[in-house]
């Protein structure tokens, strides 16, 4: 009889049924990312505002504690005369004096034209002495903006021009006019922008990744974006009491165009690498996330917080900008990190078709391309590199000697509207500042003695007393120079000094010319409060991300350095090729903003990696020469798209755009082909492991140091967290 077999222990009754684990897989992740967005995003396209620019904010720009501007609330409010004239100036095109048949046809327009002006009665024709130039001015109210001041204008421009034939010509001029022909210049130029810069974007995306398909990803996800941006903007702007104008608008497009495909470009260069070490996508798109995320928001945070500062500023372009921006950044980095990586994993390997990475290929670092050629050539002679890319820029920075910095309105269109060209015709026979008169507002008891003290003023050509209501006397000046000019300005400043001798007169000097001026004295001010915010900014970023004291402040000195050079090579291109008079007065504030924000983000790129191959286990030679193979590629296209994406605001037609854009391209090509290239390595190279000082990453990693050959042994990665395969060490 066999002995009773003894039971089983609990344990080992077999493997117990799997229990599905409540996790979601990265596939179903992954899609319910794009599908969250692609609600969301319609949910706002549906809800929100067409346009990112508010009703009103051109134009809108005078300072507040400015006289301009309380001369203005003045005149503009509930008791003042609230109106301003819009001049119809005749002549004939080769400039002879005017005949009976066009005296004829000018009085038969006096009529109609005035029943358009606020009175309603029949305007006046005022001839020159010699005959040759005749001015009918049409008053209305100062309190049009908008479509309704273009719909007056171009029902003046209508009226005028009815009956009149060559060579009898009509130009309409005036305050109104300037503000309708710059709105109308700004028609369609918002589709035309984006459309370039998508373009722009599709063509270089297509030439760096030389795939039919790869290229589309990215451009639809930061296309959204854009879009996104563009409709967010425009319902938080009047929510926060923040006046965002056309110009805003746009670089609005070209921000979110720019920085977006940095970002998709550094990812999809990670990605591309870490499919070589990693046979599963998704694991491979979390290592490269792992890796690009810490540059990217470093990165991106340097551009928002920088933008941040011109809340600051006086003027409300600035302000307007710098929130408009913000948000488009903010956006742009979402879609980077979270939307982009959603779209890109999802399809597998066959995006990157033909050229398709698999496990086993050389990663960047470890390829001997032109990079890592470049690298040792930087390595070999560091002090003669940092030494002569320092000559370059100082060279080119030598062009800023005699730069005129100030454009007057009717200087700043590359393209002369009529408003501008019928200002010319009126100067030739009037004085050069009556198409824009001085407006006086003071105390009403005391109107005579200011247009007595005005009329002694020096560079005063006339004087004429307008209406008095409640307690306030309005009073016009005309002045002998052209408006904006540096006469102009001084005749100004004479006046403002002798009015506020006039006793109880509490007099504001206001118009355009004057507003012009305040906005000039503003952006000063801005100027000297943005600019050190922003480098504080940059390079407390720049001590946190990398732990260090004199790597940023290196940093922080290229980039400035970079911003110099780029405005004297573009101050030669402006005055050789454009022709232009001089740089409009708030292009150099914003210059420096996008390109000490946009240019250290290359800097950010190249020093993160590095710094991460340092606490892997390489010295500081090596992981610097590393990161210049590994980064070189990816950062040079995405400065030559960046400058390419700036470049296209030169479509648009204003001055100030097209300066913008020249000055950020050739800054962002210099930081990318010079500084970033050859100059910060060399700097890397010669300051040797103290580069990192206080910090020590030499001593954090697991002490496997490497060659200058490139070569790293398996180790940890910063990036990736995990050992990659030794035959990927090249």
């Amino acid at each position: 009889m066999e002995p009773p077999k003894p039971p089983k222990p609990p344990g080992r009754a077999g493997p117990a049924p799997r229990v599905p684990s409540a996790r979601l897989g990265p596939r179903p992740i992954a899609v319910t990312v794009l599908l969250l967005t692609l609600v969301f995003v319609g949910a706002v396209f549906a809800l929100g505002p067409s346009e990112a620019n508010t009703p009103g904010a051109d134009g809108a720009n005078l300072p507040a504690s400015s006289q301009s501007a309380k001369a203005a609330k003045i005149v503009d409010g509930p008791t003042g005369g609230g109106r301003t004239p819009v001049l119809v100036v005749y002549s004939r095109a080769d400039g002879s004096a005017l005949t009976e048949a066009d005296r004829a046809v000018i009085g038969g327009r006096a009529a109609p034209l005035g029943a358009v002006g606020l009175d309603g009665v029949p305007a006046e024709a005022v001839f020159d002495p010699k005959g040759t130039v005749a001015t009918v001015p049409v008053p209305v109210s100062d309190k049009l903006e908008g479509k309704d001041n273009d719909r007056l204008v171009a029902t003046v421009r209508k009226v005028a021009s009815d009956g009149v034939h060559r060579p009898l010509r009509v130009q309409v001029t005036g305050g109104p006019a300037v503000s309708a022909d710059l709105t109308k210049v700004f028609d369609g130029a918002d589709v035309t922008l984006l459309v370039v810069t998508a373009l722009v974007v599709a063509v270089l995306l297509l030439v760096t990744y030389r795939s039919p398909v790869l290229w589309l990803v990215p451009l639809v996800v930061v296309a959204i974006g854009d879009r996104l941006a563009t409709v967010v903007v425009g319902a938080l702007a009047p929510k926060v009491d923040v006046a965002v104008d056309s110009s805003a608008a746009g670089i609005l497009s070209v921000l979110v165009f720019g920085a977006g495909t940095n970002y998709a470009l550094l990812l999809v260069s990670r990605y591309r690498d870490e499919l070589r070490s990693e046979e599963d996508r998704f694991a491979a798109m979390r290592r490269a996330l792992r890796g690009v995320v810490p540059a990217v928001l470093a990165s991106g945070s340097t551009v928002v917080l920088s933008l941040l500062t011109l809340l600051a500023a006086e003027l409300t372009v600035n302000r307007g900008l710098g929130f408009a921006g913000a948000c488009g950044i903010v956006i742009a980095m979402f879609f980077g990190l979270v939307v982009l990586p959603a779209a890109l994993v999802l399809p597998g390997r066959w995006l990157f078709w033909p050229l398709i990475p698999r496990v086993g290929d050389p990663i960047a670092a470890d390829r001997d391309g032109v990079w890592a050629k470049l690298g040792r050539v930087v390595s070999a002679r560091p002090v003669l590199v940092s030494v002569g890319a320092t000559a370059v820029l100082g060279a080119l920075a030598c062009g800023l000697f005699g730069t005129s910095v100030g454009l007057s309105q009717n200087e700043i269109f590359r393209k002369t509207p009529e408003s501008v060209q019928g200002a010319k015709t009126l100067q030739s026979v009037r004085p050069a500042g009556a198409t824009q008169p001085l407006t006086v507002v003071s105390s009403a008891p005391t109107g005579a003695a200011v247009a007595k003290t005005a009329e002694g003023v020096e560079g005063v050509s006339s004087v004429e007393p307008g209406a008095t209501f409640g307690r306030y006397a309005v009073t016009d000046v005309i002045l002998d120079s052209t408006p904006g000019s540096s006469r102009s300005d001084a005749t100004l400043v004479r006046l403002r000094r002798a009015l506020a001798d006039v006793p109880d007169a509490h007099a504001l000097v206001g118009g355009t010319t004057a507003g012009e001026y305040d906005v000039a004295r503003a952006t000063d001010r801005d100027t000297r409060i943005v600019v050190p915010l922003v480098l504080a900014i940059v390079f407390g970023v720049l001590v946190l991300l990398l732990r260090a004291l004199v790597a940023p402040a290196l940093l922080v000195l290229t980039v400035v350095a970079t911003y110099f050079s780029a405005l004297g090579a573009a101050e030669m291109v402006f005055g050789t090729v454009y022709d232009f008079p001089a740089l409009d007065d708030n292009v150099p504030l914003l210059s420096f903003l996008f390109l000490v924000a946009l240019g250290v983000d290359y800097n950010i790129f190249l020093i993160a990696r590095a710094r991460e191959d340092t606490v892997a286990g390489h010295d500081t030679r090596a992981a610097i020469l590393r990161a210049l193979a590994s980064t070189g590629g990816v950062i040079t296209s995405a400065g030559i798209l960046l400058a390419a994406v700036f470049a296209v605001l030169g479509v648009l037609p204003l001055i100030t755009l097209t300066q913008i854009g020249v000055i950020v391209g050739a800054g962002v090509l210099l930081d990318t082909l010079v500084v970033r290239t050859v100059l910060v390595p060399a700097l890397v190279l010669l300051t040797g492991k103290h580069f990192w000082w206080p910090g020590r990453p030499e001593g954090a990693g697991d002490g496997g140091g490497a060659g200058t050959g490139g070569s790293a042994k398996p180790r940890e990665s910063a990036a990736s967290g995990a050992k990659r395969p030794a035959r990927n060490a090249g």
